[in-house]
C-alpha cells in the first residue's frame, strides 16, 4: 500500500511539473503587439550599411593618455562589445604618461574626415575643445559617445551619452582619508592633495575638491579640523605638482611642509608618484596616502603599503557601455543614456580580489 501510495505521489508530481513545463512552453514567443521576440531581436537589415554604407560599422575610441596604461581596460572593454555586435574598432590615442590634450585633439580631427567612421568615442578632459569636433560629427551624421572625463558644456550635450565615474566619488576617498588619519593617531600635521591639472580640466578638479571637502568634513564631525592643515590649494582643486618630473616634484612637497599626515591624487598619473614619493622617503604606512585607479603600479603600492588605498572606476566599462550605447542609437533608435561606473575603494585587505581579466 506504502508503494502504491508512493507511486502515485511520484506520478501526481510528474504531471504537476509537466503542467507547469506545458504552461510556460512558448508563452512569450510573441509580443502583446503580435510580433515574435525572436525576430525583433535580429539586427536591422539597414544597421550595417549605416553612414559609411560599406557593409559594416566602424567605430574610433579616442583617449587623452594611452600611455600610461589606465586606458587598457577601456579599449579592453570596447573591444568585447565590438566583438559582441560584429563592429570594427579602431583604438587610438595620445601616446603619452600623461593628459595630452593637444595631440588627442589632432588625432579628432583626422578621424571626424575618415569617412568610413560610424561612430565616434572620445574622452573630454579640457571643457569646450571638443565642440567644433562634436558639431561636424553631427552634421556628419556620426552619432557620438563620451567617456571616463565629463564635459558637462560640451555641445549636444543633451543627445551625448556619457560613461564614467562622477567626480563626486573621490568623496569616498576623501572620507577614508580622514578615518585614516583620524585613526593613526596624528594629533596633528598637513595634509595634501598634490595635482597636475589645469582649470578646465573639469573631471579631476571637481575630484580633488569632492576628496577635499570629504576630508575636512569627516575632521570636523570628529571635532579635529583645527588639529590639521588640509591643503588642496589656492582653489581647492590641488597643489599644482610638476608633472615633467612628478615623483621628485610630490617628494619636495612633502619634504617642504615638514608634517605631512595624509595626501590625496586624483587621477592615475599623479597617484603612482604620489607612491613613489612615500616609498622614496621611506614612509609606507606612516603617512595615510589615497588615490586614484587601480593599474599594477597602485596595486603593487598597496600591498607595499607605500599606498594606504585607492579608488577604482572600473574602465573596462568606459570602453564596454560607449561602443554598446552607440550600436543602440544606431540599430534601435535608443536615445543617449549615461553609466556611472561608480566607485571601488581597495586597501591592503582587498586589493588581490581586483579583477584579474584586464577589467580594473
Amino acid at each position: 500500500m506504502k508503494t502504491l501510495m508512493k507511486t502515485l505521489a511520484f506520478g501526481a508530481a510528474v504531471s504537476v511539473i509537466a503542467s507547469y513545463a506545458h504552461a510556460q512552453s512558448g508563452t512569450l514567443d510573441k509580443a502583446v503587439g503580435g510580433y515574435s521576440f525572436e525576430d525583433a531581436a535580429k539586427e536591422a537589415p539597414t544597421t550595417k550599411d549605416f553612414h559609411s554604407k560599406d557593409g559594416k560599422l566602424t567605430f574610433a575610441i579616442i583617449t587623452h593618455t594611452a600611455g600610461n596604461g589606465f586606458f587598457d581596460p577601456t579599449y579592453v572593454g570596447a573591444q568585447v562589445a565590438a566583438n559582441a555586435f560584429g563592429i570594427n574598432l579602431i583604438k587610438l590615442g595620445s601616446e603619452a604618461p600623461v593628459d595630452d590634450i593637444p595631440r588627442e585633439i589632432e588625432i579628432l580631427n583626422q578621424v571626424i574626415n575618415d569617412p568610413t567612421i560610424d561612430g565616434l568615442i572620445l574622452t573630454t578632459p579640457q571643457s569646450g575643445a571638443y565642440d567644433d569636433i562634436v558639431k561636424k560629427a553631427f552634421a556628419n551624421g556620426i552619432p557620438v559617445a563620451t567617456t571616463n572625463s565629463f564635459d558637462p558644456k560640451i555641445a549636444n550635450r543633451s543627445q551625448i551619452s556619457h560613461t564614467g565615474q562622477q567626480s563626486q566619488a573621490a568623496a569616498i576617498g576623501g572620507e577614508a582619508l580622514a578615518k585614516c588619519v583620524l585613526a593613526s593617531g596624528a594629533k596633528g600635521g598637513s595634509i595634501i592633495f598634490p595635482s597636475t591639472t589645469t582649470l578646465g580640466n573639469e573631471e579631476v578638479n571637481r575630484r580633488v575638491t569632492a576628496a577635499f571637502e570629504a576630508t575636512v568634513k569627516g575632521l570636523n564631525d570628529a571635532g579635529r579640523l583645527a588639529d590639521f592643515k588640509v591643503d588642496a590649494g589656492p582653489e581647492n582643486i590641488g597643489i599644482d605638482v610638476n608633472k615633467d618630473d612628478i615623483t621628485n616634484s610630490v617628494v619636495s612637497l612633502i619634504e617642504s611642509r615638514g608634517d605631512v599626515v595624509g595626501a590625496f591624487a586624483a587621477n592615475g598619473f599623479v597617484t603612482p608618484a604620489l607612491g613613489d614619493a612615500v616609498a622614496q622617503l621611506k614612509l609606507n604606512g606612516k603617512v595615510c596616502a589615497f588615490g586614484f585607479d587601480l593599474g599594477p603600479k597602485q596595486q603593487e603600492q598597496i600591498r607595499t603599503g607605500a599606498l594606504t588605498g585607492s579608488l577604482g572606476q572600473q574602465p573596462f566599462l568606459q570602453g564596454f557601455w560607449p561602443v554598446a550605447q552607440l550600436y543602440l542609437q544606431i540599430d534601435r533608435g535608443i536615445s543617449a543614456a549615461n553609466l556611472d561606473t561608480s566607485a571601488q575603494l581597495v586597501t591592503k585587505d582587498t586589493v588581490d580580489l581586483v579583477g584579474k581579466r584586464f577589467e580594473n
